[in-house]
């Protein structure tokens, strides 16, 4: 059923399994507008958008009870709402600049009591690592719980779990624009105000980065997807153990810098 809310947002309900409690809710922003690689969501990968592999590798969670997609209401991004009409998934629109914002309004709509923070430049978000990071959040009763402080996983499997008392406690007290911006600084910046759980690997993976940001990186996505045959049903030790056997691959972007939101 699609929706129509009081701010002319268009949504549809999406559910993935219900009755586990607490109502947890994945949230993936997405917009056309990237510094570095404009329209970058609807690249294509193996004949599906980026956007795509994002989704469908994210509702594979069994941790989640629903996706919705949250883009801003610019006019360049109708095209994102327009994928997300075609395709049956829920999407919300909100301001551009405050995604905090953005992710605050979407929650309310959905009626999340969490919400986890994906990513659209993150084709490789991973199931079980969303999974990790959601039971985690939940078996230590938490209110925000990340795998990116420390990071220890490859860049592009970042994800964040949080209560929406303290998604709505953060929204209401974060004021600098890089917290309004990135949605969960205020988090990690406030330790006394929020208890947070770090989720890491068993080593320190973070040196490989798999985040799309750049062409290169689209580059490197294309080509891990390839030695997939272009599914998107592998995991990420899968590519782990690729980038091992073909250490070349990491050299594809190895150059490009990760940008900082503290600037």
């Amino acid at each position: 059923m699609l929706i129509r809310s009081k701010g002319e947002r268009l949504y549809a309900h999406w559910p993935i399994q219900a009755g586990r409690g607490m109502r947890v809710i994945a949230i993936i922003q997405a917009r056309m507008g990237s510094t570095r690689l404009p329209g970058k969501v609807l690249e294509e990968v193996g004949s599906q958008t980026v956007l795509a592999r994002v989704v469908e590798r994210t509702r594979r969670a069994k941790r989640l009870d629903e996706i919705m997609v949250a883009t801003s209401e610019l006019p360049a991004d109708d095209g994102i709402s327009a994928t997300c009409a075609q395709r049956g998934w829920a999407c919300f629109r909100g301001s551009e600049k405050d995604v905090l914002d953005r992710y605050y309004q979407a929650a309310l709509v959905c009626g999340a009591e969490a919400v986890v923070r994906v990513t659209s430049d993150c084709p490789l978000i991973d199931p079980e690592v969303v999974d990790l990071i959601v039971g985690t959040f939940l078996d230590q009763r938490v209110d925000y719980a990340t795998n990116d402080f420390p990071p220890t996983y490859p860049r592009g499997l970042d994800a964040e779990a949080f209560t929406m008392a303290a998604l709505t406690r953060a929204w209401g007290k974060a004021k600098e624009t890089y917290q309004r911006e990135h949605v969960t600084p205020f988090f990690y910046e406030n330790p006394e105000l929020f208890s947070v759980a770090s989720v890491r690997a068993e080593s320190d993976y973070s040196g490989y980065r798999w985040t799309l940001d750049t062409p290169e990186d689209l580059q490197l996505i294309r080509e891990i997807y390839r030695r997939f045959d272009n599914r998107d049903d592998f995991s990420w030790r899968e590519v782990l153990s690729l980038m091992q056997r073909e250490p070349e691959l990491a050299l594809i972007n190895a150059h490009v810098l990760q940008k900082s939101y503290q600037v």
